[in-house]
């Protein structure tokens, strides 16, 4: 995935914001963080993962998901943009727009896909 198409699947997220944080392109959805890309590795932070499935996504697929000292204590994980699957990628997004996003947004987006 490019850092292009990266953007494009972010901004598909209704509600979704750009912004900045540390010198990166950061994301919020609902005035509340979504995601940001580090520049310095070229991985987007995922949150919202625990630490049991943050384990099994680093073993199973170490060249994509890594995690920096920073990133240790928190329900997060980091992902290369370079091999991350964009599928994967929305799956994880969309697992977080859900808990962020208004209910009715959510709502709304659960009735379209019917």
């Amino acid at each position: 995935m490019t850092p292009d198409e990266m953007r494009e699947i972010i901004l598909s997220f209704r509600g979704a914001e750009e912004g900045v944080s540390y010198g990166a392109p950061a994301y919020k959805v609902n005035g509340k963080f979504f995601t940001r890309l580090r520049r310095e590795d070229q991985s987007v932070v995922l949150t919202g993962i625990s630490m049991d499935e943050r384990e099994m996504l680093m073993e199973a697929e170490p060249a994509t998901f890594h995690i920096t000292p920073h990133y240790k204590d928190y329900p997060s994980v980091l992902a290369r943009i370079e091999s991350l699957h964009p599928g994967s990628f929305r799956s994880f997004l969309e697992r977080k727009w859900r808990q962020i996003a208004p209910k009715k947004w959510v709502k709304e987006f659960d009735a379209a896909r019917t």
